[in-house]
């Protein structure tokens, strides 16, 4: 591949990993919005109970698969990886329009978190593989809008359920994924990694070394932390902001749950592809500019906290979700750059699995804990403490992480 080749392939590699993007997090939200449709033939799911345990199964497999999906992606081919995990969540999408128990339910929702996992760390370091400094957190940027627009179409999945029926809807998204990952095997390639990538001058590191090599790394605990720490509040407003706008405005769980979640995605939208574009253009001149442009980002989620866990107005709660969505979608730009600048691209993949991992997990927890907090009427209180963690981040990162470079090689 030439050089005006592989520069205009590198762009046409993030629009059909968009697309997957998108079909990642629009396959796993469909399931919460079509329970109403789906309790009147399982009905298992009339229980609360039930339903919870299946939206948790998949968040805790997808968790502990997340860093295995990142060693398999540095050790084994990036494209076979994403192609194949395309195809099985959406064989498991479209299997489960033929699910007539809980517990098929249950055991496909468990294989959807396995096979959702495989994707995303191998996607990131493969964009990040074909795109140079000079444009690689915009790429990743765009990348992410993907998930965005993921999220929020999901929440159409009842919309169709309810013109045709969910078996319907399972079947359609199963079909229209399926047929893309052939799309993908035809033009999906691979980067020829450069074995200076690899420690030891080895062409592939042997299956655990890359997580050895991490841990033993203390910027990497840092940017573990860095990542973690923030994912936190991302999870609890992901999770609990439409229960707290219905709480703190007085509103139905009709109103709120729609101004919540638009309000949230549009302006990660924006904030995603701003702080990627403003970070490859500053890191020109600034090789701490990627963990600037994130920290500021993050920094805009302490005053939305503030006006989400008290603010009483809907103005001030409408505000409150643009600034953490904006800042937020600032951070996302730049968390596999920073990765970059600290971690050679054949252990980044591994990185950003282990990265994965810790944040879903704290996400669990702290979703329950949250919902104690809920029950006890101080749901905007625990919002407000989470600002702790926020500074927390922002102080590690400042003070530890200084990047001698903007694509770091171990040599």
């Amino acid at each position: 591949m030439n050089n005006q080749a592989e520069k205009t392939y590198r762009w046409v590699l993030v629009g059909l990993l968009w697309v997957v993007a998108m079909l990642n997090y629009l396959d796993r939200q469909m399931l919460s919005t079509m329970r109403e449709g789906m309790q009147l033939d399982i009905h298992e799911l009339e229980s609360a109970v039930n339903f919870g345990r299946l939206m948790a199964v998949f968040l805790w497999i997808y968790g502990l698969m997340s860093p295995v999906a990142g060693i398999v992606a540095d050790k084994f081919s990036r494209k076979r990886l994403i192609v194949g995990s395309l195809f099985v969540w959406s064989l498991v999408t479209y299997a489960m329009s033929h699910a007539t128990t809980f517990d098929q339910l249950y055991v496909l929702r468990a294989l959807m978190g396995v096979s959702e996992a495989l994707y995303i760390p191998a996607s990131l370091a493969m964009i990040a593989d074909f795109h140079p400094s000079g444009t690689r957190s915009l790429a990743i940027a765009i990348h992410v809008t993907g998930i965005y627009i993921g999220q929020a179409l999901g929440g159409f999945g009842a919309t169709i359920a309810q013109q045709f029926s969910w078996q319907f809807t399972f079947s359609l998204f199963g079909y229209i994924g399926m047929g893309y990952s052939l799309v993908l095997l035809l033009f999906l390639k691979d980067k020829k990694r450069n074995t200076a990538d690899y420690q030891s001058g080895m062409p592939k590191p042997p299956l655990f070394k890359g997580v050895f090599l991490l841990l033993k790394n203390p910027f990497f605990w840092v940017i573990l932390l860095y990542f973690t720490l923030p994912g936190i509040p991302g999870w609890a407003v992901k999770n609990w902001l439409p229960t707290l706008f219905s709480e703190n405005l007085g509103i139905g769980m009709a109103k709120a749950g729609p101004i919540a979640t638009i309000a949230i995605s549009f302006s990660a939208l924006i904030g995603v592809v701003f702080g990627g574009r403003l970070s490859d253009r500053w890191s020109r001149k600034n090789l701490r500019a990627r963990l600037y442009t994130g920290a500021i980002g993050v920094s805009l989620t302490i005053p939305a906290l503030l006006l989400v866990g008290y603010g009483h107005s809907l103005v001030q709660s409408v505000l409150a979700a643009v600034c953490f969505g904006f800042g937020f979608g600032m951070f996302d730009a730049n968390n596999m750059p920073v990765v970059c600048q600290f971690v050679p691209a054949g252990y980044r993949a591994t990185a950003y699995g282990l990265m994965n991992m810790l944040s879903v997990f704290a996400g669990a927890v702290a979703t329950t804990v949250l919902g104690k907090f809920s029950d006890s009427n101080s749901l905007g209180d625990a919002f407000a403490m989470l600002v702790v963690l926020v500074i927390v981040a922002v102080a590690l990162q400042l003070i530890f992480l200084k990047p001698q470079t903007d694509d770091f090689h171990d040599e």
